[in-house]
């Protein structure tokens, strides 16, 4: 617990064996439970899981949206801390954006990867692809996000019955940014490193930066 509230860590999880154990080892002690959920893994996922003492939930669609839409509805936890299982993120520095999330009075804070710390950790298509796309939420909202597609995000529970989340895929990061925003919810993006990822990229760089930026007009002009 942190100030008096509990904390869930949730990674969605799709073959990850490689990163994961990275990951589970530096979960600070402030975070009260651990949610992985399995989006049809067909490595060792679930076993580390299970050795690191996570509670592994299943999501049978697959998809990055779908698959924490699962770890949504599994967690009672009052704070919800959201990040990938290879690596990339800092486990860390949940500590540290969980308290400024208590202490400063947010609803959602997300993890702002630029600029890089690192940018021999993103390769050259990927930044291309970031700032495209966050490009285009600042033109397409007016929001002065700095990072759409972070994949870090910390929050409270309470705010997920304010939000109208659709996506069941990778879209899913810039929509519930989006969603906060529009609601007048208190956020805030706040700095963090980045890392080189362990094991094979699952994203799809065009295909997924196409549908990404499909939604984007699609977040702007739905009913």
């Amino acid at each position: 617990m942190l100030q008096g509230h509990s904390i869930a860590l949730i990674i969605p999880c799709y073959n990850e064996g490689l990163g994961l154990p990275h990951v589970l080892s530096k979960v600070p002690a402030c975070v009260d439970e651990i949610i992985i959920v399995d989006n049809n893994s067909t490595d060792d996922t679930v076993e580390i899981a299970l050795r690191f003492g996570a509670r592994v939930v299943q999501a049978a669609k697959q998809g990055y949206g779908a698959a924490y839409k699962v770890g949504f509805a599994n967690c009672e936890s009052d704070i919800m801390v959201t990040l990938d299982g290879d690596g990339t993120y800092p486990v860390a520095e949940i500590d540290r954006l969980a308290g400024h999330l208590l202490s400063e009075q947010f609803d959602f804070i997300s993890a702002c990867r630029f600029p890089l710390q690192n940018p021999e950790n993103m390769d050259r298509l990927s930044k291309i692809g970031n700032w495209g796309l966050t490009t285009a939420a600042k033109v397409l909202f007016g929001y002065g996000l700095k990072d759409s597609q972070s994949g870090m995000w910390v929050f409270r529970r309470s705010i997920l019955a304010k939000l109208r989340i659709e996506s069941d895929g990778m879209p899913l990061s810039e929509e519930i940014k989006i969603e906060v925003i529009k609601r007048k919810l208190r956020f805030l993006e706040l700095h963090i490193p980045y890392y080189m990822r362990y094991g094979e990229k699952k994203i799809r760089k065009l295909r997924d930066g196409v549908h990404n930026l499909w939604f984007l007009f699609y977040l702007r002009f739905r009913s």
